[in-house]
């Protein structure tokens, strides 16, 4: 066992190691190289029978994971849509590890519970919801989803004289799902989960940014769940919530919004026209770990009316409070034990600040539009109308594999490559705080050089 003084020796000799790693991330390869990707093999063996001293497994993991990480955390990782992490919610993050808080409810953590309903209430009032809604911190936008869903599907079961929760789904009235022909999958993993089926949907059309057309969106006569996205994972682009909105049969309908990253796009000024209506919808899920900047893992549920909420996920025991005054966050969501994310989230809208928040998007965007705009010039093919965040470079199908070689290799940038209206493409994310303007020149002048070779 550790002693007190030890303790701190081993503490302050972690910090060290991950400043130092945070002071070399800006020049690290993207991805680990081969020959240091082989080396997270060192870890594997036999169970040991004698343990290893703390401040050598510490040792170990530094001088194995600091070379292997990705750097995902670094100003040019464009793959995927995965945000850094913000100095004040990295600082936040290694506390609430430190305080180890169940965010059950008060009686077992007053400080967790505190902070998430402040930090929720805070999203919500960034991101334009009504004042009415309530959210809950989960993983990330799947749970997210898996929750709101789940709070629909209760909802609607509910008005038909169905207890879904006691009775389960076999014998219960038919929901209607409608989705886009572009939804995100996390979605569909949702819907799954939820025993709704996710092949047994209706798909609606879109337009050529990937966004859904209202006029081919079905009026369901029965109960319907309508799943929207805001901010497609491909081209950034959203779906009309207000025209569909306006045009179901909202009576018997509920309106998901699926907005993982899009939905911090309402903050800006400049960009929230482009989410006109999304206050309509009945819930929203969000992530904190892309566009924010939060350590991984953070995502929040909202839903309009909370004792929905409630309802869906309360639960009872003989040693379990029950009495929802006293703001039972984990009768709000999935999980009863919940790691304190609001902590962290706490302290990134704390450091940034409204004025912070809209900075952190709009340049984003503005890089996003740089971007593509510098690829453009060279002579490539940008697919997609840069709304948001997300680029898409059309592809040489014939290379695209000897493409994500290059770029898996190249050491100075990473992104992944998708399918897009029969094309192949390059998908490019930028939602890093730390993404400068001389990192896109220098991923372009990469960039070019790789597709250029390659027949682009």
């Amino acid at each position: 066992m550790l002693v007190k003084e030890s303790v701190r020796t081993l503490l302050t000799d972690t910090a060290n190691r991950a400043s130092d790693y945070l002071e070399q991330l800006d020049d690290m390869p993207v991805l680990p190289t081969e020959d240091l990707r082989v080396k997270v093999l060192d870890f594997d063996g036999p169970f040991p029978d004698e343990g290893m001293p703390a401040e050598e497994v510490i040792d170990e993991l530094d001088r194995i994971g600091s070379k292997v990480a990705v750097a995902s955390a670094g100003p040019r990782f464009f793959g995927f849509v995965v945000g850094g992490t913000l100095p004040a919610a990295l600082a936040a993050d290694w506390l609430t590890s430190t305080w180890d808080q169940c965010n059950y409810a008060p009686v077992i953590s007053p400080l967790g519970i505190e902070l998430e309903l402040v930090a929720v209430n805070w999203i919500r009032e960034l991101i334009g919801l009504p004042q009415s809604s309530r959210g809950v911190f989960v993983t990330g936008a799947t749970m997210a989803s898996f929750a709101c869903l789940a709070a629909a599907r209760h909802h609607l079961l509910e008005k038909l004289g169905w207890d879904v929760e006691e009775h389960g789904i076999w014998g219960a009235p038919r929901l209607t799902l409608v989705v886009s022909d572009q939804a995100h999958s996390s979605v569909g993993k949702s819907l799954a989960m939820l025993g709704l089926g996710r092949g047994d949907v209706i798909r609606v059309p879109t337009d050529d940014n990937g966004a859904m057309i209202a006029d081919e969106v079905p009026v369901v006569d029965g109960p319907a769940i309508y799943c929207v996205q805001v901010g497609n994972v491909d081209s950034g682009s959203i779906d009309p919530i207000a025209e569909i909105c306006g045009r179901i049969r909202r009576a018997t309908s509920w309106v998901h919004v699926d907005g993982a990253f899009g939905l911090w796009a309402s903050v800006s000024p400049k960009y929230q026209h482009l989410l006109h209506g999304h206050h309509l919808a009945d819930s929203w899920a969000v992530d904190a770990h892309k566009w924010l900047n939060v350590p991984y893992d953070s995502g929040v549920a909202f839903v309009r009316d909370p004792e929905t909420l409630f309802r869906t996920f309360s639960t009872s025991a003989s040693y379990l409070m029950d009495d929802r005054q006293k703001h039972i966050m984990s009768f709000l969501a999935p999980q009863l034990s919940r790691r304190a994310r609001s902590i962290a989230v706490y302290a990134a809208l704390r450091s940034l600040g409204r004025k912070g928040v809209i900075e952190l998007v709009e340049n984003c965007c503005r890089l996003a539009k740089l971007f593509a705009d510098q690829l453009s010039d060279r002579g490539h093919t940008i697919l997609n109308d840069v709304v948001l965040n997300q680029v898409l470079v059309k592809l040489n199908p014939e290379r695209r594999d000897q493409i994500q070689e290059a770029i898996d290799t190249c050491a100075v940038f990473w992104t992944s490559n998708t399918n897009w209206r029969g094309d192949v493409a390059l998908r490019l994310s930028l939602c890093n705080w730390k993404t400068t303007e001389e990192d896109i020149h220098r991923s372009v002048a990469k960039l070019d050089e790789i597709l250029t070779a390659n027949g682009c």
